[in-house]
């Protein structure tokens, strides 16, 4: 099973589709072909750096492509539903490659849980890193200004993820005109706890610097 083999099945496309277009409804930021395609370059780039085998950063990329797909079900519980979709799709694959990237898909929004394998650590620092700009689907300003998600990501003018001598440091430009860092805070704690832990998992220590000052 190979990521182009994933980006082409219809039923995937058609999935991520209507999940960015369900979660408009809601004024969220985008969680579609567009987002998946960044985590899953994401992933595909940690995935290199931190020295996973090929395999790995294959599955790695799979499971970062699809991990949001079950949206358009519903927001809640996501992540369960994008990961028994997976495996309606893909049964008929290696049963091993099946469980890990069901389990990174199950595991990427939940805080509770732990941590299970490698390929959803990735796709945790992947997928919660990305903040940007381009990511808010908002047109009309007031509505980028009313809804948290929107006002925080439109305010993130630049976003690294940096891997090096055993760190991975997420830094951000925030444009403190537009909202102050304490709104960051709000809604992000917990993805950066859970990166946090990613990082752990896979040995290695997490920093979050923005605008230049180091946070955590």
């Amino acid at each position: 099973m190979t990521l182009e083999e994933v980006k082409s099945n219809l039923q995937i496309t058609e999935f991520l589709k209507m999940s960015k277009k369900h979660l408009g409804l809601y004024h969220f930021t985008d969680h579609g072909i567009d987002h998946a395609n960044l985590v899953a370059d994401r992933a595909l780039e940690i995935g290199k750096k931190i020295g996973l085998t090929k395999k790995e950063q294959e599955l790695s990329s799979i499971a970062a492509y699809v991990h949001d797909m079950g949206n358009f079900l519903s927001r809640e519980n996501h992540e369960y539903w994008g990961s028994i979709l997976f495996h309606n799709i893909f049964q008929d694959k290696n049963p091993k490659d099946i469980v890990s990237i069901m389990q990174a898909i199950a595991n990427h929004d939940n805080y509770d849980s732990k941590i299970v394998n490698k390929i959803a650590a990735v796709v945790i620092l992947a997928d919660k890193s990305d903040v940007r700009r381009s990511r808010v689907m908002e047109k009309d300003m007031q509505n980028i200004r009313r809804y948290i998600h929107n006002r925080v990501n439109y305010a993130a003018t630049n976003t690294k993820l940096i891997i090096k001598d055993k760190r991975i440091t997420l830094k951000l430009e925030i444009d403190t005109k537009f909202v102050p860092l304490i709104e960051y805070f709000e809604i992000f704690t917990e993805r950066m706890i859970q990166c946090r832990k990613a990082a752990e998992y896979l040995g290695y220590k997490f920093a979050l610097v923005i605008n230049n000052f180091k946070l955590l």
